[in-house]
């Protein structure tokens, strides 16, 4: 009975306590203003924090090569060999055709491979490992599913695409790399690479190099897929979809890996030459802590330029590695160098213009952010992939279903072209027309 009485005490007491802390609290004041939904404002506190940052934008002179019709587009443009610095294009070009490649993007899978551009054939690797030629008609010539036997390719996707000495060269993430024949897609030979790899290969003088799962690079004989030579990067547990291409020229390769690490080494015999380190952090945002090298190494000269995703990007001496600058900006995509200056989309997803010579910032415009307008339905970015210079306009294909054309002098838009389905890879541009592949698995031709 005692118990009980104690008990029933503690109660009383307890909820007398709870009543007085009731009694005592004060109604929040109701601020006066309008009020604002927090999603509603994000966007433009970013945008005003930029403009505070980044210095005032100029028009400085820019001179560019003349145009020149180039036949082909074989890889990522960061290898010096083949590179076409100033493509023809019409100033505003109009949808020629369109093909369907395959699958286009999902929810679980994701178009990575830009196409490339030979022999009159372009060929693209869609969603789901099937590498697709069309001819430069708009004709489907021939299909080659590379998913492995016993397996879906339902469940992985990405890959890259390079050509050279008479093969088409496909990675997968299925952790091979493929040699077709180009007028057939037959299967010449095929090396498993030990880990699954979306980032594109390169390909110069019987050696074809890609860095696997992040961490791995591969030199891989283009006649008989034996293996030449690998070195390893720092160990990487993640990597972002379909990673940078490595940079060749006759002496080098330089080699991007997933942990931010970049490598210089004598092409023929892998000896590593030098190790670098893009470190840094965009404070603020979640996405600046992926620090994935994500702006392939682009070779100019006895420099290379190469930056990652968390907003950084340097200039390296080709020989040595040593740091020659180091700019603020996070390319998104492999930079592009014209007249002493380098165009790139950042990870703050502006079109952005630096100093070749010493990084410095000459303008940057904001792209389009959002793909929807209304505050609770912000939840996904636009892709912009690009840029490249070609008919004297700075070009970028955009998911929002826009090709924009820019002044490169200035950084205005000059135009915009509507792009069906929305872009998923970079634009190419060979014999006066522009190839993109859209998220709906179809590569279109513009001219």
């Amino acid at each position: 009975m005692g118990a009980a009485v104690v008990a029933a005490k503690t109660v009383m007491i307890g909820a007398l306590a709870v009543l007085a802390l009731v009694g005592c609290a004060k109604k929040d004041p109701i601020l006066p203003g309008p009020r604002e939904n927090i999603r509603d404002v994000l966007q433009t506190e970013a945008r005003r924090a930029q403009a505070i940052e980044t210095p005032v934008n100029r028009a400085l002179p820019l001179t560019l090569p003349a145009a020149e019709a180039n036949p082909e587009w074989r890889q990522r443009h960061g290898t010096p060999i083949g590179r076409t610095a100033h493509p023809a294009l019409a100033a505003a070009p109009a949808l020629l055709w369109s093909a369907n490649i395959g699958a286009g993007d999902g929810r679980r899978v994701r178009i990575t491979a830009d196409p490339v551009v030979a022999g009159g054939r372009i060929f693209t690797l869609d969603a789901l490992a099937r590498v697709t030629a069309v001819s430069t008609a708009g004709q489907v010539l021939w299909t080659r599913d590379l998913t492995p036997p016993g397996q879906s390719g339902k469940a992985i996707s990405g890959g890259g695409l390079a050509f050279g000495d008479g093969k088409l060269f496909v990675v997968s993430n299925f952790g091979t790399i493929s040699a077709l024949d180009p007028a057939t897609g037959g299967v010449i030979w095929q090396q498993r690479l030990d880990a699954p790899t979306t980032a594109s290969p390169s390909v110069h003088d019987g050696l074809v190099y890609v860095v696997a799962g992040g961490e791995v690079a591969w030199a891989i004989e283009t006649d008989t897929g034996r293996v030449r030579w690998q070195l390893s990067g720092t160990p990487d547990i993640h990597n972002v979809l379909g990673g940078p291409a490595p940079a060749i020229t006759d002496t080098y390769v330089v080699l991007p890996f997933g942990a931010g690490e970049v490598q210089g080494a004598f092409r023929q015999g892998g000896l590593r030459l030098w190790d670098a380190q893009i470190a840094g952090e965009r404070r603020g945002l979640a996405s600046g802590r992926v620090r994935d090298i994500t702006g392939d190494p682009v070779v100019v000269g006895d420099r290379v330029y190469v930056g990652n995703h968390s907003g950084r990007m340097v200039a390296l001496s080709l020989g040595s590695g040593r740091r020659i600058w180091t700019a603020e900006e996070g390319p998104l995509h492999a930079a592009w160098p014209a007249g002493g200056s380098l165009f790139l989309v950042s990870d703050r997803n502006e079109l952005v213009r630096l100093s070749a010579e010493d990084g410095s910032r000459i303008w940057g415009h904001a792209l389009p952010l959002f793909t929807d307008r209304k505050p609770k339905r912000q939840a996904e970015i636009i892709g912009h992939y690009g840029p490249v210079i070609a008919g004297g306009q700075l070009i970028i294909a955009s998911a929002d279903g826009k090709l924009r054309l820019f002044d490169p002098v200035s950084g205005q838009q000059v135009r915009s072209i509507d792009l069906p389905g929305g872009a998923t890879s970079n634009p190419v541009v060979a014999g006066g027309v522009l190839y993109v592949v859209s998220k709906k698995g179809q590569l279109l031709a513009f001219r």
